[in-house]
């Protein structure tokens, strides 16, 4: 590498977003919460957050990527200071439409077209067809911002309700379909692992350990038969993930979950070591989103530095060397 780890830290700690600053110090430099008290409210008072929140959405909280049920997941991303009086009403919004009582009904399909146009959760083969995703996201951005009450022990309820055998969710209504899905398990498991560690609850922590194994007994990223990448677009990095799942967003949850040491990170952590810049940094290869009102139902408010296969992007940068520094590859 031509640039020093110390020079890319450098770099991140010069920009103008706060929450890049915050993350740099408290995730890859390792200073301690109590220092970090005015670069937080920094991040409440940021461009980037206001922009955030005065474009949600007003209906429906899952429109992508204005919902509240997204903005909480990006301010909860950003570093957004907890039990945030202003984002109470938000919360509510969004825990109280994923414990409507949809979710609390069930059913087992007489043939694979009886499961559309029908309320409620299949129940296919002796496994819930549900879209983990959506409550667990919603779980890990109301424990993140501190903004966690009973409803988050209702969450937690119905994503245990819903997990599969082999640890994850998945809400492939095809009968054949027996194995988790990486991006319907991602953000259960984060959420489950955030709430445990919130609630001191040894159950949600066995199953979020149980979810890991989905990433693990695949190497974060392969095939189990052959090693071969599950999917080409598992290796590009991208900021914000949303629902979706590279490696690196992987490697953030292996870090959350204190498995960065189990040698089935290995492949996975070497892989985001080669994929570093000339710069020192990591690249955003791929989005999710867009900023032009050509697209406007994965139209986000705010720019999260684009793409590029040259030039580092800080939001994946940042993420890249917190999971380096916690696997001890990297001394800043």
């Amino acid at each position: 590498m031509t640039v020093e780890v110390a020079d890319v830290v450098e770099v991140l700690l010069a920009t103008d977003e706060p929450a890049v600053v915050l993350a740099t110090r408290r995730n890859v430099l390792g200073e301690p919460a109590s220092r970090l008290g005015d670069l937080e409210e920094e991040v409440r008072n940021s461009t980037r957050a206001r922009a955030l929140i005065a474009a949600v959405y007003p209906g429906n909280v899952y429109a992508k990527w204005h919902g509240a049920h997204w903005v909480l997941a990006d301010l909860a991303d950003l570093g957004y200071p907890g039990e945030a009086s202003e984002l109470t009403g938000l919360r509510d919004r969004v825990a109280d439409h994923w414990l409507d009582s949809r979710y609390y009904v069930e059913y087992e399909p007489r043939s694979k077209s009886d499961v559309y146009g029908r309320e409620g959760v299949p129940l296919i083969e002796g496994r819930y067809r549900r879209c983990g995703s959506q409550q667990g996201n919603a779980l890990r951005s109301m424990v993140r911002l501190g903004l966690a009450d009973e409803r988050a022990d209702k969450l937690v309820e119905r994503l245990l309700h819903w997990q599969w055998l082999d640890g994850g969710w998945n809400c492939d209504r095809n009968p054949s379909a027996d194995s988790s899905s990486f991006m319907e398990t991602l953000t259960p498991m984060r959420g489950l692992a955030a709430y445990a560690a919130w609630r001191h609850d040894e159950t949600a922590k066995a199953a979020a350990r149980a979810a890991a194994e989905v990433f693990l007994s695949r190497g974060l990223f392969q095939r189990r038969r052959d090693g071969q990448p599950m999917d080409p677009s598992f290796l590009k990095l991208h900021y914000p993930l949303y629902w979706h799942y590279d490696v690196l967003g992987g490697l953030v949850a292996m870090a959350e979950l204190n498995l960065l040491g189990d040698p089935r990170c290995e492949a996975a952590l070497d892989l985001l070591e080669s994929n570093r810049l000339g710069d020192g940094g990591w690249a955003a290869e791929a989005k999710f989103y867009s900023t032009s009102a050509k697209a406007p139902s994965n139209t986000a408010a705010v720019d999260w530095g684009g793409t590029s296969t040259k030039r580092m992007n800080p939001w994946v940068t940042v993420q890249a060397l917190s999971v380096l520094t916690a696997a001890g590859r990297l001394n800043p």
